[in-house]
């Protein structure tokens, strides 16, 4: 990875409905432009991000999605309306920052979730896009969902039980109650759902015994803006009709891409993945032998590198 480097320009962007998105611009003004769009939903942008590209050749932006990070309302506020933080949402502000940039086309990375966000913008706007790079593939179909929160267990099963002793007796759809638990009127009831969301989510990120997924995890606040997001999200099955970023490939064909995925993500199985790649005739899908989910597993960043450093000579 490259040295850390420092935002040289950064805002806030009034993106309507009371939002205000914070953004942040890196590397080389006049380089190639890229902009990150980070997981969760929910986990806000990550300094580390920047590290993945070259500060020579790469205009890095980032911004923290609705509700995260430094961008407000934030989503731990019990007052915040989620009913204005949707994917269509989160596409509208990434044109809306484009526009704001001045930027006329660029290169997209996504992580996780922000693959799905990313793989769903690039099929709106293909003529915006210029190049993709997907880490951690997914595309938030309902078997996903089903999978990440409830089919897993069956691989980490004290780990599940706990999530599942979270919420109410019977709860058959548990992203549906932990949506609930975290938008109830009593503080407690909110921390507490956010704290079992969050140790089960912790849990899942990685297979290395030794993985730490950072201080942010250990702070309540990021915990219960997180939680909360997440929940919404996938309680509502991200606004996506089931399969459609699968069945909408064919839009985003002609746009080179990469898509970096360890063989042992057992949050995200590399099914997905290769289903992608097998319609995306422009795509290259890297699988990292030895890795899980998260980027900092070994050989997944230096996968990304090789990526970005290719598409920095592309012009």
């Amino acid at each position: 990875m490259y040295p850390e480097i420092e935002p040289y320009e950064q805002g806030e962007l009034d993106v309507g409905d009371g939002n205000l998105v914070h953004w942040e611009v890196c590397g080389n003004p006049d380089g190639k432009p890229v902009v990150c769009l980070h997981g969760g939903p929910g986990t806000g942008l990550s300094p580390g991000t920047r590290r993945l590209f070259d500060p020579e050749a790469y205009r890095v932006v980032s911004f923290d999605q609705r509700g995260t990070g430094r961008s407000t309302p934030h989503a731990a506020d019990h007052g915040t309306d989620l009913s204005v933080n949707t994917t269509a949402h989160l596409v509208r502000d990434i044109e809306a920052l484009r526009e704001h940039l001045g930027v006329e086309r660029w290169m997209v990375l996504g992580g996780s979730w922000g693959c799905t966000l990313g793989l769903h913008y690039a099929q709106l706007f293909p003529e915006r896009v210029t190049e993709f790079v997907a880490v951690a593939v997914t595309s938030s179909r309902h078997e996903e969902i089903e999978w990440l929160y409830h089919g897993l267990g069956r691989f980490f099963p004290e780990q599940w039980n706990r999530f599942r002793e979270g919420a109410p007796a019977g709860s058959s759809d548990l992203v549906a109650a932990y949506d609930v638990l975290l938008n109830d009127p009593d503080p407690a009831v909110r921390a507490r759902a956010a704290d079992d969301w969050c140790a089960w989510e912790a849990s899942i990120l990685s297979l290395d015994p030794d993985f730490d997924p950072g201080p942010r995890w250990a702070d309540p606040r990021w915990r219960l803006g997180f939680a909360r997001v997440a929940a919404h999200y996938f309680a509502h099955r991200a606004w996506l009709a089931d399969g459609r970023i699968v069945a909408d490939m064919h839009r985003v064909r002609g746009i080179p891409a990469v898509l970096v995925h360890g063989r042992l993500d057992m949050q995200g199985p590399l099914w997905t993945a290769w289903e992608i790649d097998r319609a995306w005739p422009d795509a290259e899908l890297v699988v990292v032998e030895v890795a899980s989910h998260a980027v900092q597993d070994a050989g997944m960043a230096e996968a990304v590198v090789a990526a970005t450093r290719r598409f920095a000579r592309r012009r």
